[in-house]
């Protein structure tokens, strides 16, 4: 008996011993973001598409894997390359806004960010104000403007 409770506490000692020096090991990635948001400014719905390059960083000891990007409006688009980013190295992702697919008015966005990095997600925030240009129309000497 005193073999066997002898020998379960070895195992114990042991198996807590090597999960400690695995965890020791195993740093993982981190994402650190450039910014945390980004603001457009006045952007004419009709002017064409607005595009930022978000870099971030692998400030961790394991190579950075994006798994995914989304978005909170389909007038938003991200690019991400899906290879690993190395410890150290940088990254870019590239925000597009569709102003002709929202309404005019100020906006605030989400980009969810997800990846293999402590915590798994990060946000970034995409701000601005789209506006609705006057359209002028001259018809038989007739000038109208629409809003």
């Amino acid at each position: 008996m005193k073999k066997l409770l002898t020998l379960m506490l070895v195992n114990l000692l042991l198996g807590v011993g090597q999960e400690a020096v695995a965890g020791d090991q195993t740093a993982g990635a981190v994402i650190r973001l450039h910014a945390t948001q980004h603001n457009f400014g006045d952007a004419p719905r009709r002017g064409g598409d607005l595009s930022y390059e978000l870099h971030f960083t692998n400030e961790g000891t394991a190579p950075l894997v994006l798994t995914r990007v989304v978005t909170s409006c389909s007038c938003l688009k991200a690019h991400f390359q899906r290879r690993p980013v190395a410890p150290g190295g940088e990254g870019v992702i590239r925000i597009v806004y569709e102003p002709q697919k929202s309404e005019p008015g100020t906006f605030s966005k989400v980009v969810q960010i997800y990846s293999n990095a402590e915590g798994g997600r990060v946000i970034f925030t995409v701000q601005g104000n789209s506006l609705e240009e006057e359209r002028v129309k001259v018809k038989n000497d007739k000038v109208k403007i629409k809003r």
